[in-house]
């Protein structure tokens, strides 16, 4: 393929998803290839209300682009890393990871509080059955829910009730106020003037109020939430990609603790073409992201967990050894395998598969046998995406 020749990206036409392609295709742009986007709908966007694990091992929001590549139809798929099989077909190549966005996750609430701050049984809504496990064994007490949707949605099903009862009490506050200043003889002085003060708090109509909400607030004012939430939790990529990270208030949890998926924060670009595959490899990939996605994707495909189990692994390049995090936690959170290690760069596949063997033999491959069976049974977790 010439410079000159347009490369054709697949994506997903979710918002983040599109944000995702157009930064590859931005980054292709810049080096004078014509690059255009095509949308394709995936099983996994068209079966919003299913839980992503009754899927299975399949690639639910992947497959589809992929075959658009092998088919020749496109020439390059752009998805979120942390949603790819860790088996792909032998000819479909991962010809880029872009350098990674933060790949940790952040509690997010009203009021910005962390998770010591939440109240005694309070509900936590995520997508993970990772997180589910993570939060847990911070806090058995915590009620978790399922939680769907894109960033915005979720963001949305979090502040809605919050929003709505402001919103109510500042227009019962100047009904108040209307009704005193029509009726004041019947109402004494002095109590009247406590409740003029009392609402003197609003320093602004409703309508002024509302209209200084951001435009997701706004939006999640008018969406009806069947269960209220007090914390969700998302990947801080996607609020980063979405331009959300700055809108909410978030807090980052500890990595030690909550250790993230693996490849979350990445995108991959995959490909079939030698000639796409090199361009690709040369304009867009990020060596050290490729490096730290490597070792995290080999220790998920070592211990067999998918897409679905309560698996974390985080690498870090830390000169010429690859600090490693590995944790792998029971359906509920109070069983536990984890470990660290450094590996060395220059072989850091192969002891990256050497540190999942370890993990197996110290039990993590029956937790995650155990997971994937309460999955199954009881319908609670989904896949995880960058929210």
């Amino acid at each position: 393929m010439s410079a000159t020749t347009t490369v054709r990206l697949a994506t997903r036409g979710s918002e983040l998803a599109r944000r995702q392609a157009t930064t590859v295709k931005s980054t292709l742009d810049s080096r004078r290839r014509e690059v255009t986007l095509t949308e394709v709908d995936t099983r996994g966007d068209q079966i919003r209300d299913e839980l992503i694990h009754r899927l299975g091992k399949t690639g639910a929001f992947v497959r589809a682009l992929d075959e658009k590549v092998l088919n020749g139809d496109l020439d390059a798929a752009v998805h979120s890393l942390k949603d790819m099989p860790t088996e792909m077909p032998a000819e479909l190549v991962v010809a880029a990871v872009p350098e990674r966005a933060p790949s940790g996750d952040v509690l997010v609430t009203p009021d910005g509080g962390d998770i010591d701050d939440l109240p005694e049984g309070a509900v936590v809504g995520t997508s993970s059955l990772r997180r589910k496990a993570q939060l847990l064994a911070a806090r058995p007490d915590l009620e978790i829910v399922a939680l769907r949707g894109n960033v915005d949605t979720r963001l949305e099903k979090l502040l809605a009730p919050s929003l709505q009862r402001e919103h109510q009490a500042r227009l019962e506050a100047v009904g108040k106020l209307d009704e005193i200043v029509g009726d004041a003889a019947a109402v004494d002085n002095d109590n009247a003037d406590s409740d003029t003060d009392n609402d003197a708090d609003y320093d602004r109509s409703p309508e002024e109020w509302f209209n200084d909400r951001s435009e997701l607030e706004r939006d999640a004012m008018g969406r009806t939430v069947d269960t209220e939430m007090d914390a969700i939790v998302l990947a801080e990529a996607g609020l980063q990609r979405s331009d959300l990270l700055e809108t909410v208030p978030t807090h980052r949890l500890p990595r030690e603790q909550f250790v993230p998926a693996p490849g979350q924060g990445a995108i991959a670009v995959t490909a079939v073409d030698d000639d796409v595959v090199n361009q690709l490899r040369e304009v867009v990939d990020h060596p050290r992201s490729r490096i730290e996605t490597t070792v995290e994707r080999t220790v998920l495909a070592e211990l067999g967990g998918g897409c679905i189990a309560p698996i974390g692994v985080s690498a870090i390049v830390q000169g010429e050894y690859v600090h490693t995090r590995a944790q792998v936690r029971g359906p509920d959170g109070e069983e536990t395998v984890e470990a660290t290690r450094d590996l060395p760069v220059t072989d850091h596949a192969a002891a990256a598969a050497d540190f999942a063997a370890d993990l197996r033999g110290r039990g993590a491959a029956e937790l995650i046998e155990a997971a994937e069976t309460a999955a199954t049974a009881n319908a609670t977790g989904t896949r995880e995406d960058n929210g």
